[in-house]
């Protein structure tokens, strides 16, 4: 095969994990980039979001989305170039919201495709705080959380794509904001830069003590993402009638039995029951239809005012995605992780 000859890498599920994934886990590709038909487009692959929802799709047990078949390409949100429209909507060169995956090129019939436009002057803002990470923290915070002045809010996984801009948010609802982190390059990050009024490393030995020392007035909010320990440190701190959004809980995303020691449940709805606690899941594609139109022209004005931001762990090259992916999972990330396919 010619160097300079194009093809299209794809980047497939090669076996199931058990436990944490491995490169193993994962297979390179190479296939002919396929060719539009009438009422198609040629997607050319930008860049491309890494979350954590991808070890979930790895699975093959029951969750709110099938799983990634075996020798399929792995799934991902994208921002994609038209490279060739056979479709009167579209015109090649227009960068679109798209849905790729893991490779370098796909066809689309415009199913689900969302133009970008002017509207974004950053392409990879789209898939992070104007894309579903920033969405996430807005959705989980302002419609779940709903903070108000003077409350104390915990953000677990503070420097990440989603508790960046929890924290973010709250602080100009008049929080006081408690983020946790891991290691001290982040938890500086995120009351240097991010604005928080302290952060805790999660990996101290004295964590739970010190977020408790934090917190003298207890917790009103805590955004959950993590779980594990970190929620153990928690839950004795809520306040009274405390709301817990959930958008994620990585720590157990790896799990393949029960968490060693006792059973935790009694405790967590004896607290449910006695403080009055409201904790809710939620899946942020059940509230595109009735909320983005709102999040993007909000969160657009804050970005604009200097009065949000975020920081992108961009990744070059779609063959890194698998190590990038473990690197996520493993808490090695620092910011919203994006992978730079191709130059814009």
């Amino acid at each position: 095969m010619s160097k300079n000859e194009v093809v299209n890498r794809q980047i497939v599920l090669n076996a199931r994990p058990v436990g944490m994934p491995t490169a193993e886990d994962f297979r390179l590709d190479r296939s002919e980039v396929p060719q539009p038909a009438d009422g198609q487009v040629l997607l050319r692959t930008l860049y491309l979001s890494l979350d954590p929802y991808m070890r979930g799709r790895m699975s093959d047990r029951p969750s709110y989305a099938p799983a990634v078949e075996l020798n399929a390409v792995m799934v991902g949100g994208t921002v994609s170039r038209v490279e060739v429209s056979r479709h009167p909507n579209f015109q090649a060169g227009e960068l679109v919201l798209s849905e790729n995956g893991w490779q370098d090129y796909t066809l689309s019939d415009g199913s689900g495709l969302a133009k970008l436009g002017s509207k974004i002057t950053h392409p990879s803002y789209a898939l992070s705080i104007l894309g579903m990470p920033g969405f996430t923290a807005y959705h989980g915070l302002l419609t779940i959380g709903q903070p108000k002045p003077g409350e104390t809010v915990v953000v677990a996984s503070a420097s990440g794509a989603v508790g960046s801009v929890v924290g973010q948010i709250a602080k100009l609802k008049g929080c006081r904001i408690v983020g946790i982190a891991s290691g001290e390059d982040k938890c500086r990050y995120v009351v240097e830069t991010l604005g928080f009024d302290v952060c805790i490393d999660r990996r101290d030995p004295a964590f739970a003590e010190k977020l408790a020392a934090a917190c003298p007035k207890g917790i009103d909010v805590y955004f959950e993402n993590v779980g594990g320990a970190v929620f153990d440190a928690v839950l004795p701190l809520l306040n009274i009638g405390a709301r817990i959004p959930v958008c994620g809980i990585i720590a157990h995303y790896n799990d393949t039995a029960l968490p060693p020691g006792p059973n935790r449940l009694s405790l967590l709805t004896y607290a449910i029951l006695t403080k009055r606690l409201k904790m809710q899941g939620f899946i942020i594609m059940d509230h595109y239809g009735a909320e983005h139109a709102n999040f993007f022209r909000e969160m657009s004005g804050w970005i604009g005012e200097g009065k949000v931001t975020i920081r992108e762990d961009i990744v070059d090259d779609l063959e890194q995605a698998p190590a990038a992916l473990i690197g996520l999972l493993a808490g090695e990330n620092f910011g919203k992780v994006v992978v730079r396919v191709a130059e814009h």
